[in-house]
């Protein structure tokens, strides 16, 4: 191969790229959205192939370790927990379980409850729930290429929208194309939707009061997470107690003062409007959350805020944010085994596979659902569930019933894909605060699936189809 080389790029002739696969449906990224997308339109008679760069399904929730199983919301999410129950991979903490827990300034999400009171929290064993998942995609017919990486898109112009006439991917067996009719965009960072040419705003734009720092709007910081196995959580509460620190802050001053954890390990929180009160910004002391089974928990590091980092856009990001991160697991993890009792016999369990983006690309569809639709109760004709009622963090938690049309599943510009999940015509904010958890990346999913079987059945685009009553006839 001849190339021509300047001082700050090469100049590669065009390669022929073999087509490895076809099928009328193509999922990129197997995460909840694209795993329910991909069973759905199986299901439904469509020929689907499924590329996930990880070993296994399910994205965030288990190569990631979140694990939440949430509430069931029918669909295929209920088959799945069903399942996952049937497999022994459900664990439930409750006061019984963990009667230090409800109110208790270290745990992740019961922290705001009142001391002793009631509480359920239910997750899955992330490794087993990514055996299930890949079971699950095999039964229903799927092709499912795993440690596969998309790289780009083969597009066609138009003489409206683009389409994608297939993508490119690359593993063990080289780089090479898969054709498709339907292309559904499940890689939860909206990877194949900016590849494809789809207009998209950055992770942080929009942010409320961001001038306080330095005028530079930042994205929500992403987050690693990890679990260790064996600890003792009642001789934790019971240090709390006995020595008067319920945050570990005089814990932590020790070990500073010895030298044992860097200094940026558990960071100040950080104040203003725009910091998202209580949630990712800084790492004062202990995050972690029961999982999978007694004694065993997750833990949360998030990146820096401050450093504004695009991990979905930026391999230097990318690779700043997994040092940094690694390193403070290793150090925390040392600091507690030496420090904190309860954590004597402790071990480093597992560590995410990445480090999960939480406020990435946001594509623009053909409608962009924002607080405005919410507030205002709009009502859409080609609404996909029925009217849902949840908590908005910017509107003091106060509860609020809306509907999502199908038009936030419809990219500008390409006519053939779908979106899902966290990469819907979604802005940011209603987006993070509620619209991106397990339950609703299935939904969505198994929605853009129906919608992409139905396309292929009736030989017509997305944006053909006709939309007239709710997929999800219940609301969640």
């Amino acid at each position: 191969m001849s190339i021509d080389v300047s001082r700050d790029h090469f100049e590669i002739p065009a390669a022929r790229l073999p087509v490895g696969y076809e099928a009328e449906v193509v999922v990129v990224g197997a995460g909840p959205g694209g795993f329910a997308a991909a069973i759905q339109a199986a299901r439904m008679g469509a020929s689907v192939i499924v590329v996930e760069k990880f070993d296994m399904p399910g994205g965030v929730h288990t190569s990631g370790l979140q694990g939440s199983a949430d509430g069931e919301v029918g669909g295929i999410h209920a088959e799945l927990i069903a399942r996952l129950e049937a497999e022994g991979y459900v664990y439930t903490a409750n006061e019984q379980s963990h009667p230090d827990w409800a109110g208790n300034p270290l745990t992740h999400y019961e922290r705001f409850k009142e001391a002793g009171s009631p509480f359920t929290r239910v997750t899955f064993n992330p490794e087993g729930a990514g055996c299930v998942m890949s079971e699950m995609l095999h039964e229903a017919g799927v092709r499912t290429l795993y440690d596969t990486r998309f790289v780009d898109c083969v597009m066609r112009d138009g003489p409206g929208d683009a389409t994608i006439e297939a993508i490119v991917v690359e593993n063990p067996s080289g780089r090479f194309a898969i054709r498709g009719k339907i292309f559904i965009e499940g890689s939860g960072t909206a990877e194949l939707a900016a590849r494809a040419g789809v207009p998209y705003v950055s992770g942080g734009g929009g942010q409320p009061d961001t001038a306080q720092w330095d005028g530079v709007e930042r994205p929500i910081p992403g987050g690693l997470l990890w679990t260790m196995s064996g600890i003792d959580f009642s001789a934790v509460a019971r240090h709390q107690r006995d020595a008067r620190d319920p945050f570990l802050q005089k814990t932590i001053a020790e070990a500073l003062a010895a030298g044992d954890i860097p200094p940026d390990l558990y960071r100040p929180k950080m104040g203003g409007k725009g910091v998202y009160g209580d949630f990712y910004i800084g790492h004062p002391t202990l995050d972690m959350s029961p999982i999978s089974a007694d004694g065993t928990y997750v833990l949360w590091q998030n990146v820096p805020y401050e450093l504004g980092l695009h991990m979905d856009e930026s391999g230097e990001d990318q690779a700043l944010a997994i040092r940094l991160l690694r390193s403070y697991v290793n150090a925390e993890a040392k600091f507690l085994r030496k420090y904190v009792p309860g954590f004597e016999k402790a071990a480093i369990a597992s560590v995410g596979r990445f480090v999960g983006v939480r406020d990435g690309r946001h594509p623009v569809g053909e409608h962009v659902f924002s607080l405005e639709d919410v507030l205002a109760g709009r009502r859409f004709r080609d609404a996909v569930t029925a009217p849902m009622t949840k908590p908005f963090y910017w509107d003091g938690h106060r509860k609020h019933e809306f509907e999502v049309p199908f038009r936030c599943f419809l990219p500008k510009g390409v006519d053939n894909m779908i979106l899902t999940g966290a990469s819907l015509s979604f802005t940011y904010d209603t987006l993070f605060m509620v619209m991106r958890n397990f339950p609703w990346c299935m939904q969505t999913g198994e929605i853009a699936g129906f919608a992409a079987a139905r396309c292929v059945a009736g030989h017509l685009g997305p944006k053909a189809l006709e939309w007239s009553r709710p997929y999800f006839p219940v609301a969640a």
